[in-house]
């Protein structure tokens, strides 16, 4: 690393003022060039993030600063989750200011939450690439990581869409009324309810993972808590809408976006599942056309809803493109054993 480079740990939770509005410009510039069209993201926003961390995750992060250290022209961050399942692997993000690339840096910061990595005892690191960054895909291949699974992020325009196909969705919806109750929860989860929000959660179990070797994770209610409070402390307001079966009393299927008025044209759709015994139903495109209908009437400034789905998703691409869905951006979900990283930085010294 040339002199005028220096690097240092970044310690998420308490960093300067000055620490933070320098990673809030950093990331604010990654950020646009993978989402050239969004605002950038509050420095409050960002902080409140970071205080929020659940107690059950680890950040390490370490920045490579300019010289005068006003600037972080890299970061290199890993996540460790000390959950039951899924103690083999670990989320790295490594990001380098556009004119700083093929200096070397990189590598350096993969040296750093590799050997993190390695020291909790990991096995396998996922990191994630995105077609408007070519560079990170390049260097993944270079590295010998493999893909574990194709997705986008699809976009909806409410301006171009078929709200009569909404309004026949709903009609649909109404006629299992009989059986089933439509309902909406806003804001945190009702506490009488988490139980039931617990097996929600389970759906997401049944996301396809391609080659990536995940185990199957679950929820509890101080974790789900947890992660409640970063969501809100972040400022985004949350909407679930979900169906219960009648006669048994038991929740068939939900949907859920989140929205931040920091970011009042885009709304995220989340999770959206049905059980297996509840499908085929037609409670999916119910579940949608209620949360869309809700976003029309009371959303008014929202102009896109994007959400992330894998590419053999093929149930729920097959609504969402019926919606309108268009492919917004591309990513790539990469695994690589952390032996083959050692060897590659023991290759490259």
């Amino acid at each position: 690393m040339p002199e005028s480079q220096q690097i240092f740990p970044f310690n998420v939770k308490d960093a300067s003022q000055a620490e933070y509005a320098a990673l809030n410009r950093h990331n604010n510039i990654l950020r646009r060039e993978r989402l050239p069209d969004d605002p950038p993201i509050p420095l409050d926003e960002m902080i409140q993030g970071m205080h929020n961390i659940p107690s059950f995750v680890d950040v390490k992060m370490w920045c490579i600063w300019n010289s005068p250290q006003t600037e972080i022209i890299a970061q290199g961050n890993v996540v460790l989750q000390h959950t039951p399942e899924n103690q083999h692997i670990t989320q790295i993000d490594i990001t380098v200011l556009p004119a700083h690339r093929r200096q070397g840096l990189a590598r350096q910061l993969l040296a750093l939450v590799t050997e993190a990595a390695h020291i909790d005892n990991r096995r396998l690191l996922f990191i994630e690439s995105y077609d408007r960054a070519p560079g990170g895909e390049a260097f993944l291949t270079r590295l010998g990581a493999k893909r574990g699974i194709e997705a986008h992020t699809n976009q909806l325009s409410l301006e171009e869409l078929d709200r009569s196909l909404v309004e026949r969705w709903l009609a649909k919806g109404k006629a299992l009324a009989g059986e089933f109750e439509l309902d909406l929860w806003e804001g945190p989860y009702p506490e009488e309810q988490i139980n039931a929000v617990i097996q929600l959660y389970e759906l997401g179990n049944q996301v396809p993972l391609g080659d990536l070797e995940l185990e199957e994770a679950h929820m509890t209610p101080e974790r789900l808590r947890q992660s409640e409070q970063m969501l809100f402390a972040r400022g985004y307001q949350r909407w679930t809408c979900y169906v219960v079966e009648k006669a048994t009393g038991k929740f068939a299927g939900y949907t859920e976006t989140v929205w931040n008025p920091n970011r009042p044209e885009v709304l995220l759709q989340d999770m959206t599942g049905v059980f297996p015994e509840y499908r085929n139903r037609g409670l999916g495109r119910w579940l949608k056309a209620a949360m869309l209908e809700k976003i029309l009437k009371e959303r008014p400034g929202v102009k896109f809803v994007r959400t992330g789905n894998a590419d053999t998703n093929t149930a729920m691409l097959k609504i969402n493109n019926e919606l309108g869905f268009k492919p917004y951006m591309a990513s790539t979900f990469w695994q690589v054993e952390i032996e083959r990283v050692q060897t590659y930085l023991g290759e490259t010294q």
